[in-house]
């Protein structure tokens, strides 16, 4: 659990009670041994201190998808606050017979015990009402998917702050991961920020960088930000709770992120290797790079980047056209408009998605064509 420094360091909950137990101020807190009937001056300050950081408790959490889980249960664990409420997308049909199934962030509440409103937009309607209506001190959004109109983001006394899985002001939108990926960026992090109603510009609590991988998927990606970021919310409600201001995001480096569309994510074959390696871990898992093969969709889900001062240690023998396959015993390589692609994973039509040397080895691609 994430260290609460400064001068409320040693309140909590009571060993054994509940993380929504509130936090109580007692005799055995204070220091040089004063007691509540008659405090020393200097432990007036320190009690001061102390209520100052009770401000911020109860919590409004508004998330959907799984990798908004690790934050909710962060927080829902730490004795010093209290979900109160979480606000997510309403149940949504999945599998092949559509089933109506509540969001990841919707399951785990149930689980915890957490009042949960379902709205597809809260700018009006019943969703609005529900969370106007709500007494929490602060708001905390993780990939909710929909936007806080501007008469909601004033009713906590502390606002609404946003996860935002990015280097703000860099890429700011839906899908900040896959772009980083897609554009080669060697690092990226992430930021909470007061959300204000220009799309992710608010003035930022607190960051983490990371590195990105040379193979990692925008998927694996969201996957490890999501449950190394976690403590960066407790950061951000520690210094909201000390008065300490944001810091406002930079009018320069400015970019946007947008929502990948499955037409983006086609594969063209005529660009160099290193262009579609990016653009193939940028949309993996979703939508998913694609192409045409023999007329029907071919996803391909992981690729491996051929380096050509090595290639004579592979077991490919020629050179590759744009477009063509080429599989033999062991890898299945795709050619490009600059070297070559091996084929680490691929879904073809109407398939599961599998290791591209086990697909190969049923249906026999070679000198066919990804168009």
């Amino acid at each position: 659990m994430h260290d609460w420094h400064g001068a409320a360091h040693n309140f909590g909950t009571t060993p054994g009670s509940s993380p929504r137990a509130r936090l109580s101020t007692t005799s055995a807190h204070l220091p040089h041994g004063g007691t509540e009937s008659d405090p020393s001056p200097l432990e007036h300050h320190a009690i001061d201190a102390m209520m100052d950081r009770l401000e911020i408790v109860k919590l409004l959490f508004a998330g959907t998808p799984e990798i908004a889980c690790p934050a909710l249960a962060a927080l829902d664990d730490d004795p010093r606050h209290d979900v109160v409420a979480v606000l997510t997308r309403p149940d949504a049909a999945v599998g092949r017979h559509r089933t109506a199934r509540p969001s990841p962030v919707a399951a785990l509440a149930h689980q915890r015990g957490i009042r949960t409103i379902k709205a597809t937009s809260v700018r009006t309607g019943a969703g609005h009402d529900e969370v106007a209506g709500l007494d929490v001190d602060a708001a905390v959004v993780v990939a909710y998917g929909g936007l806080v109109p501007a008469d909601l983001l004033k009713i906590p006394e502390h606002g609404w702050i946003n996860l935002h899985f990015s280097l703000l002001p860099r890429w700011r939108g839906a899908a900040p991961v896959q772009r980083a990926i897609m554009a080669g960026d060697e690092r990226t992090g992430a930021c909470v920020f007061q959300l204000v109603p220009e799309l992710d510009a608010g003035a930022v609590h607190a960051s983490t960088t990371t590195a990105i991988g040379p193979t990692e998927t925008s998927g694996e990606l969201l996957e490890r930000l999501a449950a190394d970021t976690t403590g960066l919310i407790a950061t951000a409600l520690d210094r909201m709770a000390d008065g300490i201001d944001p810091t406002p995001q930079p009018e320069q480096g400015v970019t946007h992120a947008a929502k990948i569309t499955p037409q983006e994510a086609r594969i063209d074959p005529s660009l160099p290797a290193r262009t579609l390696d990016r653009l193939i871990r940028g949309t993996s898992p979703a939508p998913g790079a694609w192409g045409l093969l023999d007329g029907r969709r071919f996803k391909i889900l992981r690729t491996c980047l051929v380096d050509p001062a090595r290639s004579h240690e592979t077991d490919l023998d020629s050179d590759l056209a744009p477009g063509e396959l080429h599989a033999t015993k062991n890898n299945l390589y795709l050619g490009t408009g600059e070297g070559v692609l091996r084929l680490m994973d691929v879904q073809a039509f109407g398939k599961k998605a599998m290791r591209g040397a086990d697909w190969a080895r049923g249906a026999h691609p070679n000198g066919k064509v990804l168009a």
